[in-house]
């Protein structure tokens, strides 16, 4: 699912408009009917409604919307801010639809604001999209009381003051949704952590914009759906044999942190590697020998960490970085994999650390590497950012420099290639903020490149399977007592 900028959404309409062809008013009543529809499966007709508006477009929807849920039995009252003496024309246009069977009330100042019940739902329908300055005034005003109700409270498109896709300053006013109801696209500031009270749970509902216009229209930004993310699964054919599925290598482990090169391990069975080594310390072989009984295991000669590379001749991928730690001979060991390696290579965890502290081996990445940073570690790699945009900017061109695949972590990982497209993911909870889900990953990615899927789609699928485990794992077990094994566990294909 594409992501556009301000722009192309603008541009969408208009082609919309131009080429359906359709009315503007009758394209705003298009997307006002689904809002509603997505609005009457959350609330009953017996819970009061108050809809606000401002005199743009979005404050169009705002009137259309009191309209149609008036004559789906709501009890609707419609709040106009008159912070400006302009209006649309298709604002207009819905005011006087409204007829004589609802009445707005006029905000001109603070004491106009109305005092209302602890049910009523507050629908914001102040500003949309297009919006390119801080909000002031009367405005500001407004969204400051919303914001200090205990109402709930539903944006439609986007929240009033929050802009689409650049950061706002830190003092920007901003209505805090519980839910925003955009259409047909989500937008680049739903994915980004520093907007979340702004956005609260987002939904798209489908209005009939042009799928021409979104076919063909270039954007960097993308969404990974299921739709998405099961279009790249390779199927299994009936007479291949387990040197069809590819030879994975982990390089992972060292004394006291085992457990990562295990989880690491078996994450990479669990997707459908048919065959694995690991390469342990020799402190983890009887560990890896019993946790991870399918996995064939090499012994380094060294005791309690990585110093030597395994045997690389049959690997059809190799993963290297959990649990390894620091040590001057596993940073070597680490320069070896990038200079030796003829297959995909992904990078995580300690190696990402090596990476950050001997910077001349990030010319050595092979072409296509992943690599998989938590925001703290790639932050080392790649410095300070003073916001998530800026960072994603700095992942961009990090990415490009050294012609790498990042998976940035957290919610909705972004997983930004080479050529500066950005995949966010859509899968995956807070439960999985724990120890041991990163190893998971790896051995998952790991996994899909040994399978020879190309890297960006072993990227940007195995991110989104990662995360499918992590939500049924919840759905079992609760976001508070998951661990990074029971995500293995509930891998499916």
């Amino acid at each position: 699912m594409k992501i556009f900028n301000v722009e192309q959404i603008r541009a969408m309409d208009a082609y919309t408009i131009a080429h359906e062809p359709i009315a503007s008013i009758d394209l705003m009543e298009r997307a006002s009917q689904a809002f509603v529809r997505w609005f009457c499966n959350q609330y009953v007709n017996t819970r009061p409604i108050a809809i606000f508006c401002g005199k743009g477009n979005n404050g169009g929807d705002g009137l259309a919307i009191a309209r149609i849920l008036g004559a789906c039995g709501y009890d609707v009252q419609v709040f106009i801010v008159e912070y400006t003496l302009n209006a649309t024309d298709d604002f207009r246009h819905n005011y006087a639809r409204l007829g004589n069977h609802l009445t707005p009330r006029r905000i001109h100042s603070e004491n106009d604001l109305p005092k209302l019940g602890s049910k009523v739902v507050c629908i914001d329908a102040l500003l949309g999209s297009g919006l390119s300055r801080p909000v002031e005034g009367l405005l500001s005003i407004v969204i400051q009381y919303l914001n200090e109700l205990p109402n709930r409270l539903v944006s439609v498109d986007i929240a009033s003051g929050l802009y689409t896709d650049q950061s706002n300053g830190p003092d920007d006013v901003i209505i805090k949704p519980k839910y925003t109801v955009t259409f047909q696209l989500p937008k680049l500031a739903f994915l980004l952590p520093q907007n979340a009270e702004y956005v609260g749970e987002w939904h798209v509902v489908d209005i009939g914009l042009s799928t021409r216009y979104i076919t063909d229209t270039v954007t960097t930004y993308f969404f990974t759906d299921k739709f998405e993310a099961e279009k790249r699964i390779k199927p299994r054919q009936k007479f291949s044999h387990k040197g069809t599925y590819g030879h994975a290598v982990i390089i992972a482990g060292s004394y006291g942190k085992m457990g990562a090169a295990v989880l690491s391990g078996k994450a990479c069975l669990r997707s459908g590697a048919g065959l694995l080594t690991m390469h342990v310390p020799t402190c983890g072989y009887e560990i890896t020998q019993i946790s991870v009984p399918e996995a064939m295991t090499t012994v380094d000669e060294a005791e309690k960490y990585i110093s030597k590379l395994p045997d690389l001749a049959s690997a059809t991928a190799i993963g290297i970085g959990p649990g390894i730690g620091q040590e001057p001979a596993t940073v070597k060991a680490l320069e070896k994999v990038l200079e030796q390696a003829k297959v995909p290579v992904i990078v995580d965890a300690d190696a990402l650390n090596i990476l950050s502290t001997n910077r001349h081996l990030l010319y050595k990445l092979p072409q296509n590497t992943i690599l998989t940073p938590h925001p703290k570690e790639f932050q080392r790699l790649a410095g300070e950012s003073s916001n998530e945009y800026e960072r994603l900017e700095k992942a961009q061109a990090f990415a490009a420099k050294y012609k790498a695949i990042i998976c940035l972590k957290g919610a909705n990982t972004a997983v930004i290639l080479p050529n500066g497209e950005v995949h966010f993911n859509s899968t995956g909870n807070p439960g999985m903020a724990t120890g041991g889900t990163g190893d998971v990953l790896t051995g998952i990615i790991t996994s899909l490149l040994a399978q020879k899927y190309d890297p960006a789609d072993a990227a940007i699928l195995g991110v989104y399977q990662h995360g499918l485990a992590g939500d049924r794992a919840a759905e079992a077990r609760g976001q508070t007592a998951l661990i990074a094994s029971d995500v293995i566990e509930h891998l499916g294909w």
